[in-house]
């Protein structure tokens, strides 16, 4: 074990203290004892997630998967201070950024290519104290070394572009049209990323009137809002009368899963990374089956492979994350960030440190 000296004994950070709405920002121990392939980061920037505001509200799943008490936080960007014994891959003063999922290292996925849904997988921030602190501790093999050109605001939010990366790249999108259900900030992150890869024409159904706009301001070629229009016969207008050649599902709504299958095309493919609060039930025959559709589950990022597709697009400036990311907040401030994502009136918002 290793124990780091020349740091403080506290630390900000923003903790679930209660099984209730919110969190506090409170002073905690620096977490300074480092097991031997463990790292200690100095945070820079942290960006808020889907996952941290379902833990802010305490809605069921929060309940069913947090232990209070628990530092939030996963997606974040920082400077290596400090490394256990046998630490090879970073070193003092690296720039990195980290995934979340934490992998055994020993189970068959993670033998086989697939640490991304180990066996045993723990998620930072959700089974063990997060980043939303001013240092946050992490075992070696997660981490990423971070181009130093890509801005840390940027780097903050590898984790979960590496979700909209996943999603598309299960296969090829180039000349393809694609229905993208849900702008949130991942579904967002997504329209950028298939602007360079070469989609056809991108299609997006959003609820949000803030989101709808900022999908067209970033790229869309067609978005719609499935209150007031069919988005079945808009994709098909739009497709002339084919259907969407790809859906990507990033909504977790079953209204948005049944119409986006229905606009699919026969023989398509959907990639499903929305989550859904309970079971969906949806025609297997008529959606799926008959129309010999491929459907993927995703979880999570490639570890690495999607990490170096996402970094190459930052570092080249392919992907522009300016409009994607709509507020950068002081890292105090960080109730006003989870009350824009709870009005759902922002893309990505970080909070710098």
């Amino acid at each position: 074990m290793t124990v780091t000296n020349n740091l403080p004994d506290k630390m900000k950070a923003i903790v679930k203290d209660a099984p209730n709405y919110g969190a506090k920002l409170v002073k905690v121990d620096v977490p300074k004892s480092l097991e031997p392939h463990e790292v200690l980061v100095k945070v820079k920037a942290v960006s808020i997630c889907g996952t941290d505001l379902h833990i802010w509200l305490w809605n069921e799943w929060a309940k069913n998967h947090i232990k209070v008490p628990q530092i939030l936080g996963h997606e974040f960007a920082g400077e290596v201070v400090s490394v256990g014994r046998d630490v090879s891959l970073v070193s003092i003063g690296d720039f990195v950024s980290s995934e979340t999922h934490i992998p055994c290292q020993h189970c068959k996925q993670c033998r086989t290519g697939n640490m991304h849904v180990c066996q045993n997988l723990k998620i930072l921030g959700v089974d063990m104290n997060g980043a939303f602190a001013e240092y946050v501790k992490v075992p070696e093999i997660v981490l990423w070394k971070n181009d130093p050109s890509i801005p840390p605001i940027w780097a903050s939010v590898q984790e979960p572009l590496g979700n909209a990366i996943h999603t598309i790249f299960v296969e090829d999108v180039t000349g393809k049209n694609v229905l993208v259900t849900g702008a949130g900030p991942i579904g967002l992150l997504a329209i950028g990323v298939l602007k360079t890869a070469g989609a056809a024409k991108i299609i997006v159904s959003e609820v949000n009137d803030y989101r709808r706009d900022l999908a067209k301001e970033i790229g869309a070629d067609v978005v719609v809002d499935p209150r007031k229009e069919s988005l079945v016969n808009v994709v098909k207008k739009e497709t002339n009368g084919d259907g969407a050649d790809v859906m990507i599902e990033m909504s977790g709504n079953p209204q948005a899963l049944k119409d986006g299958l229905t606009s699919l095309t026969n023989a398509g493919r959907a990639s499903l990374l929305g989550v859904y609060d309970k079971d969906v039930q949806i025609n297997l025959n008529d959606l799926v089956i008959f129309k010999a559709i491929r459907i993927y589950g995703i979880t999570g990022r490639k570890m690495f492979e999607t990490w170096y597709r996402g970094a190459d697009l930052l570092k080249s400036k392919k992907l522009d994350l300016s409009k994607i990311i709509t507020h950068v907040l002081d890292f105090d401030d960080y109730e006003r960030g989870f009350k824009l994502m709870e009005e759902g009136k922002c893309g990505k918002i970080v909070l710098k440190l």
